[in-house]
């Protein structure tokens, strides 16, 4: 007896491994993250939605990694994690400020938060083209971003609310929209910069310098299980700080490379033509 049952066909649909959603997961993660933290602005709760923009933001760190660590890379992953970027770096930190600290500057405060998510979305535009680029850079230029990321950006245009957040601060000027519309722009500019900025990514640390590092982490923790508020800005600021020396760091590694890229000009001996006159003198 013939069966005729019908055969599956050949690369029919075998569903996706555990590993390659993993990514996407964690990505989807920081995505509800910051869609909560802007529920959380809406609402007033504006502790609530900083730290909703600080879980996006761990998140955000560890898609990528652990995308690496599986082999699971992809161009629906790269796509998804930009609109997530967009929205939990880009709309969820601009709308807090404006709430906070913009409300009062009317439809000027309104035009100047604008300028902080179109930042956010140029930045993560030129991110995505640079993925496509027939050249690819050369290898120390994975150790820079061009740029301030988008969680940093949104932590750094989160320091005047942060700081107005802790009890052991009161100072009326960190909610004037002066300062807030001066952190949307600033931190916006450094958004789309060509600076270069550290990765952290591939940085090796010195074993005599391990232990030291470690001590520091936790110094670092423990000062943002007491005073959250005020050593978070801190940390940021310091971020901030390292900005020259990343770009004082690309500008001496690109001048090696290019002083190793020039070709070594050997002896060349000029031969030139003698005439009869001359060969007769000789």
């Amino acid at each position: 007896m013939v069966d005729s049952s019908p055969s599956p066909r050949r690369g029919a649909l075998r569903g996706l491994s555990i590993n390659r959603l993993l990514p996407n997961v964690l990505t989807t993660i920081a995505l509800c993250a910051g869609l909560t933290a802007i529920r959380f602005g809406l609402a007033g709760d504006f502790r609530s939605a900083v730290l909703a923009v600080i879980v996006a933001a761990i998140f955000d760190f560890l898609d990528g990694r652990v995308a690496r660590r599986l082999n699971a890379t992809s161009r629906f992953g790269a796509e998804l994690d930009s609109l997530s970027d967009f929205c939990a770096f880009g709309v969820a930190p601009a709308l807090l400020m404006f709430l906070s600290s913009m409300t009062s500057a009317g439809s000027l405060g309104w035009v100047i938060t604008l300028m902080f998510p179109i930042c956010s979305a140029m930045r993560l535009a030129r991110f995505n083209t640079a993925l496509t680029t027939d050249e690819p850079p050369p290898a120390w230029a994975g150790a820079f971003f061009t740029g301030v990321p988008a969680p940093a950006g949104a932590l750094l245009v989160l320091v005047p609310l942060m700081l107005s957040l802790s009890p052991d601060i009161d100072w009326p000027w960190l909610q004037h929209p002066v300062v807030g519309g001066a952190f949307l722009i600033g931190v916006g500019a450094l958004m789309v910069s060509r600076l270069p900025t550290f990765s952290f990514k591939k940085g090796r640390i010195a074993p005599h310098l391990v232990l030291p590092i470690f001590l520091g982490i936790a110094l670092v923790f423990g000062l943002l299980a007491t005073t959250p508020w005020v050593t978070l800005p801190c940390v940021m600021l310091l971020y901030l700080a390292t900005l020259p020396l990343s770009w004082r760091a690309w500008r001496r590694l690109a001048e090696a490379d290019k002083a190793a890229s020039v070709p070594v000009q050997t002896g060349v001996v000029e031969l030139r033509s003698v005439d009869v006159n001359e060969r007769k003198s000789l």
